[in-house]
Parts: C-alpha cells; structure tokens; sequence
C-alpha cells in the first residue's frame, strides 16, 4: 500500500485568512549536494493521460475522485461489466471460452491478479487530478490531425486484440507484442502508468542519471552536465535513435531536467501519445518530501498545434524492482508465422497444380 502525504507550510495566522497553500517540500539529498532521486518508485494510478468526457475541472475532491475510480473502466472492461470484479483475484475456471473470433480483452484475459493499474486517481501535490495532461487545461491533446491518428490507433488496437494482420515475421506484430518496449509510454520519454508492472529504479550519480523501467526491463541513461546549451550540445548524431530516444540532463536549481530527442522510429507512433521525428520531450524531476514531482512537456510541431505539459507523481515502494521476461513461453507468434507459411505453401501448391495438370481432352466425334 502506498502512502501520500501533503507537505503543506503555512503559519496558522495564514490558514485563518487564505486558502491551504500546496507547496514542494525537500526530501533526501545526494552526496553532491542536489536533491536525491535515487531508489525504487511507482507511479500507478486510474487517471488517464486525457480527461475523459464530461469532466471539466483537472483537481477533483476526495469524494469526486472515488466515484470517478469506481466508475474507470480497466483494459477497456467498464466497471459496471458482470464478468468485472476489482476485489476478485482469479478467473472463475468454470465459465469456459469465449466465443470463437471474440476478442475479450482486459480482465477477461488477465485475471485480477496480475492487473496492478491503481485503486485511485493519481494524487499530485495533494490534488486529486483527473487528467496526467494539465496544459491545454481541456485535458485533451492538441492534435493537428486527431482523425488520422485514431484510425491508425484502431487499427493497430483491433491486430493486437485479433491477431489479423500481415504475418509476413515478427515486424508485423507490434513492439509490445514483440517484448521490445513496453506499452502505454511506461519507459517514456513522458513516462506514464499502464494495466500493470508500474515500478522504477532510479540510479543518480553526480554524472549520470539512470531510469530502469520494469516494464519492458528497458534503461535509459542520461549523462549530466552543467548547463542545458551543454547538454543540447550533446546529443547523439541525428542518425543515432535509440529505443525511448537520446537523453540528456542538466540541472535547474532544485530540478533535475532530462531533454528527449530521436526517439526511434518505430516508437513514434506507437506509446500512448505519439511523435513526430522532430518531436522533443523534456522531463522535470523535483523532490516533494517522500515522493518525486514529475513533469514532461511535449514539444513536437510536427504533430502537434502547441506544446502541451503533463504531470504526474512518483511514490516509494519497498521491495525490489524485478526483471521483466516478457516473451518466455510466448508461443503465439511462431505459431502464428508457422500457420501463415502453411497457408502460403498451400495456396502455392494449389497454383502450381493449376499449371502442371494436364490439358483437357476434345471429346471424340461420335460415328
């Protein structure tokens, strides 16, 4: 179980006269002076990237944001499904397999045991907040094409739910099928919550700033320097795009900035918020008391009509981060590819036999 705490200082003079001030308090230092990032964090939680329809306001009461959690629907599965039930941990083994071609999802897949995604709206300084987005203030992202990108998004959402899709190898599947990254942006750059597996280990030198992510067990690495014009200065050549992009840090103050180039090509499109080959993230990393104040801004012209900001906490957890072995045991994709070869042979053999067979004889004349 995770605890939150608000760091609120204010003099009880104040508090008579003026609404409660929300404000960062310090937690741990490094050796080296700088606040101390160093350990293993979580940020899981039910709030989405975007506020969902028919909320308007980012910051909710306690009260709001219960009824709004209850009401969150998990891996597409609405609260109010009969097969859903947040307190049951396994699958009733007796209800038998869904229908042929259906493609149930969430925790008619995965039972409750392994779907981790939160019990709460994300609460960041003491706010509960209903969208990660907070700028624009609808919550939404400003897309320059939104209906292009939600095609593509279905189409690509209805071949991993179904599976139908090209076959030609493995590139076909999607990179979370193929255990490469993980899904829902959880190793960013813009690193944001998903069904599950939420956890990080952060290692921060006087040099070097370390994010491993659980999901998909991926590091990112970022060195520090003194000044942001020297950091820029050096980023990796332009043909170098590296999974989760090339990192750099400096710091500003009391915060920890890490600036995201080059993300890799197939990963543009497919975390929970896409970008374009000019798309640039720069991420903030500030201490407030127990937890990590965390900040991304999207800076991407190329798909976007503005730069838009997110914010979202990290929270300890106790225990260790462990490896994540993805594809141990999948064998769906060779079975996929093996049974797509066997249609192709077919289909191929069937072609030749089309050509080789004989000639149809004339019928002899009668006499």
């Amino acid at each position: 179980m995770f605890k939150f705490r608000t760091h609120i200082a204010l003099s009880a003079s104040a508090a008579l006269t003026a609404p409660l001030a929300l404000a960062q308090t310090p937690g741990p230092r490094a050796p080296d002076g700088h606040p101390d990032f160093t350990g293993n964090w979580s940020n899981a939680s039910l709030t989405p990237l975007t506020r969902a329809a028919g909320i308007s306001s980012l910051v909710v009461s306690k009260e709001e944001a219960t009824k709004i959690a209850d009401h969150t629907a998990i891996a597409g599965v609405r609260a109010d499904d009969p097969d859903f039930n947040r307190n049951a941990r396994y699958s009733d083994p007796n209800k038998g397999a869904p229908a042929k071609g259906g493609a149930d999802f969430g925790l008619k897949g995965y039972d409750s045991f392994w779907v981790t995604p939160g019990t709460q709206l994300a609460l960041v300084h003491g706010e509960y907040r209903t969208s990660d987005v907070v700028d624009p203030a609808n919550g939404q992202l400003p897309f320059k094409d939104a209906a292009a990108i939600a095609k593509a998004r279905q189409a690509g959402f209805t071949r991993y739910l179904t599976g139908v899709g090209g076959n030609s190898g493995p590139e076909d599947t999607n990179l979370a099928e193929r255990c490469l990254i993980g899904f829902s942006q959880t190793g960013g750059p813009g690193m944001l919550s998903a069904l599950y597996n939420n956890n990080y280990e952060f290692v921060q030198t006087p040099n070097y700033f370390m994010i491993l992510v659980e999901m998909d067990h991926d590091a990112r690495i970022a060195p520090i320097f003194k000044t942001k014009e020297e950091a820029e200065a050096h980023h990796k050549p332009a043909a170098i795009r590296p999974w989760l992009g090339d990192s750099v840090a400096w710091w500003e103050g009391e915060t920890l900035a890490v600036e995201t180039t080059d993300v890799h090509p197939q990963q543009l499109m497919a975390g929970a918020f896409p970008l374009s080959p000019q798309g640039k993230v720069i991420e903030r990393f500030s201490r407030d008391g127990e937890n990590i104040f965390y900040q991304f801004t999207v800076d991407d012209p190329g798909m976007y009509t503005q730069t838009w900001k997110g914010e979202l906490d990290f929270t300890p957890i106790k225990g260790h981060v462990y490896e994540y072995a993805c594809h141990e045991g999948n064998y769906a994709m060779p079975h996929m590819l093996a049974g797509t070869r066997l249609e192709e042979r077919k289909a191929a053999e069937a072609e030749q036999a089309k050509t080789t067979a004989p000639a149809p004889q004339k019928p002899k004349p009668s006499k």
